[in-house]
């Protein structure tokens, strides 16, 4: 159990990572800069739909049927949605943030539950998870420095703060979901609408770059990298 919270907790600390990662701007010349920015919204969104489409769905149309997993799919969707209106009424913009948090989360669960009876599909789940977190970090921090009015290092500070999550997570899944899969089932699919959402209505708008084609290239090498993992998870 030690191991399993340790791990997630690294997975998490790959969010402030990439936050630092991003405190690393004006790059010459002026175009790099842009370009990387877009490249890396992009890749965190391959990344997103990736675990999407390899890790919350399968993960919960395993243990459901599709009656009940139909509308939990649809109600992450719904509820995401009018957090997104609410945040755009407050004049603030967090999709980056709510995206990444709610990837992670569940994600940290499902390593708990999953660690308690397979070690190596484990330790994969948490390669996987830091691999998402890092660029999702990025984002997050690039959308919350020009939309908030805070300092870059008390970004960095709360996205550490966060990491900590991770082994609550993973403590829950560990020790009261892992003869539940059906409840931990209908949280990834709850979570993987409300991530289906953001990509569609927030980042992957953001990606897009007049007159550049390497950003795309970001959201296929992000979705490659889900897939390695994801492959690796189950030994193909």
């Amino acid at each position: 159990m030690l191991v399993a919270l340790a791990l997630a907790w690294v997975a998490g600390l790959a969010m402030p990572a990439g936050a630092l990662l991003a405190r690393i701007e004006h790059l010459r010349p002026n175009w790099l800069e842009r370009e990387l920015r877009h490249t890396v919204i992009a890749f965190g969104g391959g990344v997103l739909l990736s675990a999407v489409a390899l890790v919350l769905v399968p993960g919960g149309t395993e243990e459901l049927h599709w009656s009940v997993a139909s509308p939990l799919l649809l109600a992450g969707g719904v509820c995401f949605m009018l957090l997104d209106w609410r945040l755009a009424k407050a004049g603030g913009s967090a999709s980056q943030l709510i995206a990444m948090l709610a990837d992670f989360i569940p994600e940290a669960i499902a390593l708990g539950a999953v660690f308690a009876v397979d070690r190596a599909s484990g330790i994969l789940l948490a390669i996987l998870i830091a691999f998402q977190n890092l660029p999702e970090g990025f984002n997050a921090y690039r959308e919350l420095r020009s939309s908030l009015k805070t300092t870059g290092r008390r970004i960095v500070f709360g996205f550490g703060a966060m990491s900590l999550c991770g082994p609550a997570c993973a403590l829950a899944g560990y020790t009261l979901l892992q003869d539940r899969p059906a409840i931990v089932g209908a949280i990834m699919l709850f979570a993987a609408g409300g991530i289906l959402y953001l990509t569609f209505e927030d980042i992957a708008p953001q990606a897009r770059l007049e007159n550049r084609y390497a950003p795309p290239l970001g959201a296929v090498a992000g979705f490659l990298v889900g897939m390695v993992g994801h492959m690796l998870l189950v030994g193909s």
